[in-house]
């Protein structure tokens, strides 16, 4: 039998033990399979949840989120739909909610004309950055 590339996609729990490192067992497990696989898609949902997990059960500050997420979407190996995870980030890194990024990017991505919701930071964040964001009362 020949050599076969690995390419997993993994969930959030794998990226949460890699980054809080509170499990020593799973924290090595998930870093192996991390470091050895070919290829790591890392689904949008699962980013999503991370963040949300992160800043709100681990109380880790929003810039150490995105650096971790930085570093997972930086590798060479990290198949990911960059442009959202970018507009993600830009909320994330302006005080904003990550996924409020994501949301709001995938939407004009499948043809939207504004985000719209009831957030009124979200609304006001994307606006700060040119994008078409309404606030529904």
């Amino acid at each position: 039998m020949g050599w076969q590339a690995v390419k997993v996609a993994v969930d959030t729990n794998i990226l949460l033990r890699a980054a809080a490192r509170d499990d020593l067992r799973q924290a090595r497990s998930a870093a192996h399979l991390l470091r050895s696989a070919d290829q790591i898609v890392i689904p949008l949902v699962a980013l999503c949840e991370f963040v949300w997990v992160m800043r709100s059960g681990y109380r880790r500050p929003a810039p150490e989120v995105a650096n971790s997420i930085r570093s997972l979407v930086n590798s060479a190996k990290a198949i990911v739909d960059r442009s959202s995870v970018q507009a993600g980030l830009e909320m994330l890194d302006a005080g904003g909610d990550f996924a409020d990024g994501v949301i709001a990017h995938q939407g004009v991505w499948l043809g939207a004309d504004e985000f719209v919701s009831f957030d009124k930071q979200a609304v006001k964040l994307l606006k700060a950055q040119g994008k078409r964001a309404r606030l529904l009362s």
